[in-house]
């Protein structure tokens, strides 16, 4: 019984001196807190319906332009490798580069594209309902 409660007592010991440096190192800082998306537009209420949340890792190649789409979901992302202009129909631009956050602008048409020579890839995390796009290209 002695030992069972030594074992016990050490294994508690070390476990507050672990969670204790762990503790030491936290950090956290805010990137980005707004109501508004990039082009300084008012975000819309979260969709009706049960919510869904989407999470996505987006490779785009070097030279690459994507489709003019839209996204009717409140979308926030964190572009992670190489730079990334985005472009709305209406010709506001947004130029990202490695380690930039973005609030992206809802039901408005825009495009992104990679001008650098290396593939770029975002980060972007999805609030919409289940059953509801959240990507819609224009035809």
């Amino acid at each position: 019984m002695r030992k069972v409660a030594s074992i016990f007592f050490l294994s508690l010991f070390l476990t507050l001196n672990v969670c204790a440096v762990d503790n030491a190192a936290i950090e956290s800082r805010q990137l980005i807190k707004s109501s508004c998306s990039w082009n300084g537009q008012e975000l819309p209420a979260y969709p009706e319906g049960e919510p869904q949340i989407t999470i996505l890792r987006i490779k785009i190649p070097a030279g690459a332009k994507l489709p003019m789409h839209k996204h009717p979901a409140i979308n926030a992302g964190i572009l992670i490798k190489a730079n990334l202009t985005v472009i709305t129909e209406s010709g506001k631009v947004l130029e990202l580069k490695a380690g930039d956050p973005i609030i992206e602008v809802v039901e408005t048409w825009h495009y992104g594209q990679n001008k650098d020579d290396g593939p770029a890839e975002i980060i972007v995390f999805y609030a919409g309902a289940k059953k509801e796009p959240i990507t819609i290209i224009k035809e």
